[in-house]
């Protein structure tokens, strides 16, 4: 279903204003003012989705009228179950921005309905880290969305420690994402989505090919033919492809067959063989010196995979 605009005045980011809350009275009166601040800030209230405006650093870069679609059939059956989270509009009194939950702000102005939301005092340092927070809690970003995220931080004038707590990522993890995201413009990347299946070496591969002023001129005169390429994950190759010069798609070369090394534990002992052919990868306990690790492993080896799937699949989206 088709969206009915964006949440006015723009999704555009601003230079940060300080939005701090009146400074409360003293003594008693103070105090008690204090709680009932408190009281009213952890309430839920409805409030009109035409009165919520945007606010914070854009997230997504593209609208997946799909899951749109679902999240709308849902409110429109249950309800909102999840309030959102807004604070004051400083210069619009009686208005809002948004803190996180855009999409069903949307949805609910779509269905006619007020929004439930949570309302919080809160300066712009402290928007962007929750924006920032409540987004990898949902770990549905992906890592380009999180780089620009990341991107447009810094070029508002956060520091990398900000931007590492709204990502709740460490500095060297932070860099890494502003190298990326950086290297292109938001408008350049909402044309391509989110890519949810493009992990940040083949982003970085793209970055460097797009170095050349030819190709980036190459690049955006072939742009024109986006919207004729159903998925992001398809446009991001379509675009590497142009820059790269290979085509969409293409298979890495097969991994050439090496030979078994030993894990070793801390006191040196062997724990394990590991071998990977063309075909496999294989892991061996020499049973003799296992010493009954052999019997643990076995135990407790569908949990630990599913673990060590987990671990892979969240480092993918950030590598």
């Amino acid at each position: 279903m088709a969206r009915r605009g964006i949440l006015t005045p723009s999704t555009e980011p601003a230079a940060p204003r300080r939005h701090a809350p009146p400074a409360a009275p003293r003594g008693a009166v103070g105090a008690l003012q204090s709680s009932l601040s408190r009281l009213q800030e952890n309430a839920v209230q409805d409030i009109d989705p035409m009165l919520i405006d945007s606010a914070g650093v854009v997230d997504r870069l593209g609208v997946d009228e799909t899951a749109d679609a679902h999240l709308l059939e849902s409110l429109r059956t249950y309800g909102q179950q999840v309030p959102v989270l807004v604070r004051p509009n400083a210069e619009k009194p009686g208005r809002y921005h948004i803190v996180y939950g855009r999409r069903r702000v949307l949805a609910l102005r779509d269905l006619g309905l007020p929004v439930k939301a949570m309302v919080r005092h809160l300066d712009d340092h402290a928007l962007v880290l929750a924006q920032g927070q409540e987004n990898t809690a949902r770990q549905d970003l992906s890592f380009i969305e999180k780089a620009s995220f990341a991107a447009q931080l810094d070029s508002l004038g956060y520091d990398r420690q900000t931007i590492g707590a709204a990502l709740s990522m460490d500095l060297p993890m932070i860099s890494r994402m502003l190298k990326v995201g950086k290297a292109f413009e938001i408008d350049f990347l909402r044309q391509i989505g989110s890519a949810p299946g493009i992990g940040r070496e083949r982003w970085i591969t793209l970055a460097d090919a797009m170095e050349n002023p030819d190709t980036r001129a190459y690049v955006a005169e072939m742009m024109t033919v986006m919207n004729f390429i159903e998925t992001s994950d398809a446009r991001f190759e379509q675009v590497l492809a142009w820059a790269t010069g290979k085509t969409p798609g293409a298979k890495a070369a097969p991994v050439p067959a090496q030979t078994a090394r030993t894990i070793l534990s801390p006191d040196g002992r062997p724990l394990a063989d590991i071998k990977r052919t063309a075909r496999a990868l294989t892991l061996t306990i020499p049973t003799r010196s296992a010493d009954g690790f052999d019997a643990w492993l076995e135990t407790h080896a569908e949990a630990l995979l599913h673990d060590l799937h987990d671990r892979w699949q969240k480092n993918r989206s950030e590598d």
